[in-house]
């Protein structure tokens, strides 16, 4: 099983080249980068946490950790798709994949802020539909010479869009969410489940879920999905449980800080791992 983190990238947090570079020299597999394009003003945005209104863009963050590390995985989680066009958004995951020598992972999901999606014109209601089209976008830029796609939400045809995303036949999609529906998400336009950790009570029914997913994934004729835990608490017992069950790569969620904050959070993170490890 392999580590890594996600992070609320801010103006306030470790800069994402050095960050991803230090993730990188210790061993870590993945560094993912989490995305708000704003807070709607008002006083629950005022009791925010600041990294929910002040976040980087996501792929730009991804760029400058991808520039500053030979083998890291970087990418989003999550990339709120159903809020992005996505004839752009296909060219801006491409472009960060074309950079990297082909080294992104595309995690989406929903979201949850329901003024945010309003402002985009995404009614909360039809989210999920939305982001199961724009998915679907996205992979037929991606994988078609000369793409065409038609939906409810999404409609376009004829379409060139260079350049191509360098992973064959395109950066895996991580379908983040663990609702009673995610897993049909995931086999319908995903390629690896993203959920979260959330408790101890909520592991429990995620990882009973991971054989569920097998199964499914072999009966409509494909290969393991990868699961990818993110939010893992730093408990060896933890770690051993998602191993046990089948977490492809497990995420620890970086605070929102400067360097010092961080490798000290960090190393607590690590000794888990060694002590899971039995080192």
């Amino acid at each position: 099983m392999q580590t890594g983190a996600s992070v609320f990238a801010t103006p306030a947090t470790m800069p994402p080249g050095p960050l991803a570079r230090m993730m990188e020299e210790r061993g870590h597999s993945a560094l993912y980068f989490a995305e708000h394009t704003h807070a709607v003003a008002g006083a629950q945005a005022a009791r925010m946490p600041h990294k929910f209104r002040e976040t980087l863009d996501p792929f730009v963050a991804a760029t400058a950790a991808a520039c500053a590390t030979r083998s890291l995985r970087v990418g989003s989680a999550i990339c709120l798709v159903a809020q992005h066009d996505p004839l752009v958004l296909a060219k801006t995951v491409a472009s960060v994949d074309h950079l990297s020598g082909g080294r992104v992972d595309f995690g989406i999901g929903a979201g949850w802020a329901a003024d945010e999606m309003r402002h985009h014109g995404v009614h909360p209601d039809r989210r999920f539909a939305r982001m199961k089209e724009h998915a679907e976008a996205v992979r037929a830029v991606w994988t078609e010479r000369e793409a065409s796609y038609a939906g409810k939400h999404v409609s376009f045809e004829g379409v060139w869009s260079w350049p191509k995303p360098v992973q064959w036949p395109h950066p895996p999609v991580m379908v983040g969410g663990m609702g009673p529906r995610v897993l049909e998400r995931v086999l319908a336009y995903g390629d690896a489940w993203l959920p979260d950790f959330a408790n101890e009570d909520t592991l429990a029914q995620t990882l009973r879920r991971v054989p569920e997913l097998q199964r499914r994934a072999e009966d409509a004729g494909r290969g393991p999905v990868p699961v990818v835990l993110a939010g893992v608490p730093h408990d060896p017992r933890i770690l051993d449980l998602c191993e046990q069950a089948g977490v492809t790569r497990v995420l620890t969620l970086l605070p929102a800080a400067g360097r010092s904050v961080v490798e000290r959070y960090l190393e607590r993170y690590e000794r888990a791992i060694a002590a899971w490890r039995g080192e």
